[in-house]
């Protein structure tokens, strides 16, 4: 498992403008299954999206596809953890 947590670089209005580019690469994660939860950090300065995978560096390629991150307006922090303990509500995701 990882979360992802982006940190926005540039001002919100440079980031608005590349949002529609950012959520059609949200969707093409959520249809591959690589994405289960993601959002706005509150505050408003980036995101955290939780992600499946085996592997650290596809995790990493695949962040760095991101919109916000080859336009310049953010970076992306990959944490790689081993989940131990989970609620049987969300055990399919896992």
């Amino acid at each position: 498992m990882f979360v992802l947590l982006l940190t926005y670089t540039r001002p919100l209005d440079e980031v608005d403008a590349l949002m529609r580019k950012h959520m059609a690469w949200l969707n093409d994660g959520y249809a591959a299954g690589r994405f289960l939860v993601s959002g706005r950090r509150i505050p408003r300065t980036g995101g955290v999206i939780l992600a499946r995978g085996d592997d650290r560096a596809e995790i990493e390629a695949l962040a760095a596809t991101d919109p916000f991150v080859a336009g310049g307006v953010a970076t992306w922090e990959v944490v790689e953890f081993r989940a131990s303990q989970v609620a049987k509500e969300l055990r399919p995701l896992l």
